[in-house]
C-alpha cells in the first residue's frame, strides 16, 4: 500500500513538474564533475535534483541578482548535493536530506566568531572566514564565489562539504565525522580509517610539508570527514594515491566508485599538485 502511494505522488509530481531534460544537459555540459557521472546514473540523479529544487527552499541573499542563478546552474547546484546520496535508494536518499530545508546563498564569503577549547582546558576565541556553514534542522549557507568555483575536479566542492556536514548530523547535531553508518560497515573500522588519515595530516603539518588533500581537513574531524567526502567524488584519484583505505571505505558508504568516472575525465583534467592550500569553509 505504501509504495504504490509513493508511487502515485511520483506520478503526480512528474505530471505537474515536467523533468527539463535540456536544462539537465546543459547542467551536465557546464561541470566536468556532473560531465563525468556515467549516463546510466545521471537520469537518476538529474531526476532527484529536480525533486530536491521542488521539495526545499533555495534562497538567494537580497545583495545578489536573482538572475545570478539561471535554472541550469540551480539544476547543477541541487545535482550536486543528490550526488553524496546517489548510490542510496529513494527512502535512504530522503532520509538522508530530511533535516535540510533551505539551501541560503550568500553573495560573499563570511566571518563568524569561534570559540574552542584546547586539551588543556583553555577557550581560544577567534575570527574564522568561512565559505558556508551548515545548521542542525537549520539552512545550508553558501557563498556565491566558491559555489562559481565548485564542480570541477580539483578536489574544491563547497556544495558536496555542506551537505556531508548534514549527513554527519543525521545522528546528532555535532559535527564529529561520524555519520550514521550502513550494517556493512562497523563503526571500529570507520574510526580507525579516519583515525590514520587524521594522524597522518597531523605529522604533515608537524613537519611543514604539503598535505596530500586539503589541509582544512586537519582543523576538526568533521572538517575530516567533509573534506575526504570533497576528495572522493572531484580528485578520487587523489584520495586513493594518499588514503587508499579510506578512499575503499567511502566507495562502500557511498556504494559509488568515482575513480571509475574520472578515469577518462582525468586526462582531460589533470588534477594539480598534491600540494595544496587551506580553503577555509
Amino acid at each position: 500500500m505504501l509504495s504504490r502511494l509513493k508511487r502515485w505522488r511520483a506520478a503526480r509530481f512528474d505530471a505537474r513538474h515536467p523533468f527539463p531534460a535540456d536544462t539537465w544537459a546543459g547542467a551536465r555540459a557546464r561541470l566536468p564533475l556532473l560531465a563525468r557521472v556515467p549516463e546510466a546514473s545521471a537520469q537518476r540523479l538529474g531526476q532527484r535534483a529536480w525533486r530536491f529544487l521542488h521539495d526545499k527552499r533555495l534562497s538567494l541573499h537580497p545583495d545578489l541578482d536573482p538572475a545570478a542563478l539561471d535554472s541550469e546552474e540551480r539544476l547543477a547546484l541541487a545535482a550536486q548535493a543528490c550526488l553524496l546520496t546517489l548510490g542510496w535508494s529513494e527512502h535512504e536518499h530522503q532520509e538522508a536530506f530530511a533535516n535540510v530545508h533551505e539551501v541560503l546563498v550568500l553573495p560573499d564569503a563570511f566571518r563568524r566568531k569561534v570559540e574552542e577549547m584546547d586539551e588543556a582546558g583553555v577557550i581560544h576565541v577567534y575570527e574564522d572566514e568561512r565559505a558556508g556553514e551548515t545548521f542542525y534542522q537549520g539552512p545550508v549557507v553558501i557563498a556565491f564565489p566558491d559555489l562559481v568555483e565548485s564542480g570541477g575536479l580539483d578536489g574544491f566542492n563547497v556544495v558536496i562539504h555542506e551537505f556531508a556536514h548534514k549527513l554527519d548530523m543525521g545522528n546528532s547535531q555535532d559535527v564529529d565525522g561520524f555519520p550514521p553508518l550502513p550494517v556493512t560497515i562497523a563503526s571500529r573500522e570507520w574510526h580507525r580509517e579516519f583515525t590514520a588519515v587524521w594522524q597522518d595530516l597531523q605529522r604533515y603539518i608537524e613537519a611543514g610539508d604539503p598535505t596530500p588533500i586539503d589541509d582544512y581537513a586537519a582543523s576538526h574531524p568533521g572538517e575530516c570527514f567533509a573534506v575526504c567526502c570533497e576528495t572522493f567524488f572531484s580528485a578520487p584519484n587523489r584520495l586513493m594515491e594518499a588514503y587508499p583505505g579510506l578512499y575503499d571505505l567511502l566507495c562502500r558508504y557511498f556504494q559509488q566508485q568515482p575513480l571509475k568516472w574520472a578515469l577518462t575525465a582525468d586526462n582531460d583534467h589533470p588534477a594539480p599538485s598534491p600540494a595544496t592550500q587551506e580553503s577555509p569553509r
